[in-house]
Parts: C-alpha cells; sequence; structure tokens
C-alpha cells in the first residue's frame, strides 16, 4: 500500500514510497522507514546508502485502511536529488506560462532526436552535461549537481555504483540496463567537474590494448 513520510516537526509532506507487510513490521521493529520497491521486488531501509533516514515518532493509517503515514525525524534530505522534499517543483499557475514552457521542452526534444545518432549518445550526453556547467540553467537536476559540488558528485557515483551491484543480482535485465545508464550520467557529470573528455578515456583504453 501507499505510504506518505510527513516530517513530525514542520509537516512538511517528504516523499511517498510503498510498503508490504514485511517492511511494515521491519518499520515497526527499527523506529526507522522500510519500505518495498515494486521495480526492483525487494525491501529498501531509507537511508542504509545515503545516511538519509527517518526516524518514526507516528504511524497512521487512513480511514480506508489503505495508506499508511508515517510521521518522521529525519537525519537528511527525503529527496535523491537532495532537495528536503520530493514534492518542489510546482505545476504553473499560469497557463500561458505553462503552455509556453512545455513547447520549448517539445522543441528541445526533437532538436535532441535529430541531434545524435545512437552510437554518439555518449558524446552528446557530455557536451550537454558540459553547456549545462557553463549555463547553470535553474531547475536542472544537472545544474544542482554541479551548484553542490565534487562531493555531492562523488557521493552520487557511489549510489549509482551499487545500484548497479544489486541490479546485477536480480531479473530482469532492464534493470540493469538502467541503472547502468545512472552510472554512466553520473561518471560523465564527474568527468565534466573534473574536466576530463570521453576522449582521454578512449585514448588510454586504446593504449592499454595496443
Amino acid at each position: 500500500m501507499p505510504a506518505v513520510v510527513q516530517d513530525f516537526q514542520s509537516r512538511e509532506v517528504l516523499m511517498v514510497a510503498y510498503v508490504n507487510e514485511e517492511s511494515l513490521n521491519l518499520s515497526l521493529e527499527k523506529r526507522e522507514t522500510v519500505f518495498y520497491s515494486r521495480s526492483r521486488q525487494e525491501l529498501w531501509h531509507k537511508g542504509e546508502t545515503s545516511g538519509n533516514t527517518q526516524e518514526i515518532k507516528e504511524i497512521y493509517y487512513d480511514c480506508d485502511q489503505d495508506t499508511i503515514l508515517f510521521m518522521v525525524d529525519p537525519a537528511g534530505p527525503a529527496c535523491h536529488t537532495g532537495e528536503n522534499s520530493c514534492f518542489y517543483r510546482k505545476i504553473a499557475e499560469d497557463t500561458d506560462l505553462k503552455a509556453e514552457k512545455m513547447m520549448k521542452m517539445e522543441q528541445e526534444a526533437q532538436q535532441i532526436e535529430t541531434e545524435f545518432e545512437t552510437e554518439k549518445v555518449v558524446d552528446f550526453l557530455y557536451d550537454l552535461i558540459l553547456s549545462r556547467k557553463q549555463e547553470m540553467p535553474e531547475g536542472s537536476y544537472t545544474t544542482y549537481l554541479f551548484e553542490e559540488g565534487i562531493d555531492k558528485i562523488l557521493k552520487k557515483v557511489g549510489e549509482e555504483s551499487a545500484e548497479v551491484i544489486i541490479a546485477s543480482k536480480n531479473e530482469p535485465e532492464e534493470e540493469l540496463v538502467y541503472e547502468t545508464a545512472d552510472l554512466v550520467y553520473h561518471m560523465l557529470v564527474l568527468l565534466v567537474e573534473r574536466g576530463i573528455n570521453p576522449d582521454q578515456i578512449r585514448k588510454e583504453l586504446k593504449k592499454r590494448h595496443k
């Protein structure tokens, strides 16, 4: 069933996840949130990797008995982006502004689709990340990573590496492909941050196999 997580002090809604009987029992036992991943079909202890655990203060359930509410004292941000809450983006109330943004997004998507071939996607993505660092557009996750700095980027590389390891043990293979793509993206962010380009990696690999 869905589980809403709310800050015990501020009453801010932090995130929404899912629980099953086992994860709920573990949450009661640990007094920290433990959820059930529907995509991976396994339990996950919030903050086990990042350290951003959620100490449970109170637990409620709704009138239909099909949703859980955790009132927690969080040890850090709830969102994987580093935001305090997963609900940090607001739908534009101005219809014209919203339509303009949607049109711009569609145009950018069409431009991206025509600008790269599949075999060149890594180079294209590197150039896109590089442009994000130079322009720092507001609302971009890549911008957020650069604003947070090298420690945050390294933390994300570590987290995504762990996700690849976990996915390698699971079926189907689509999950491993998905997590590997996440890792490659964050590695490219790291390379941009350190001023290293993909050609340097290619040259190093070529040198090893001469």
